[in-house]
């Protein structure tokens, strides 16, 4: 998993392609808010924001 992040943002640091950091940050972000939530009692309090 961390090898792919590293790529990704090696690739976003060579190409200069800074406007997919927001994008990569946010793609972390909703990864690991459904990690947290899985089984857990804010669950259903997530699953209305989608």
């Amino acid at each position: 998993m961390m090898s792919l992040l590293r790529e990704l943002w090696l690739y976003v640091r060579e190409r200069k392609k800074y406007i997919l950091a927001p994008v990569l940050v946010l793609m972390l972000l909703l990864g690991g808010l459904l990690v947290l939530a899985q089984g857990s009692a804010v669950a259903p309090f997530i699953y209305t924001l989608f």
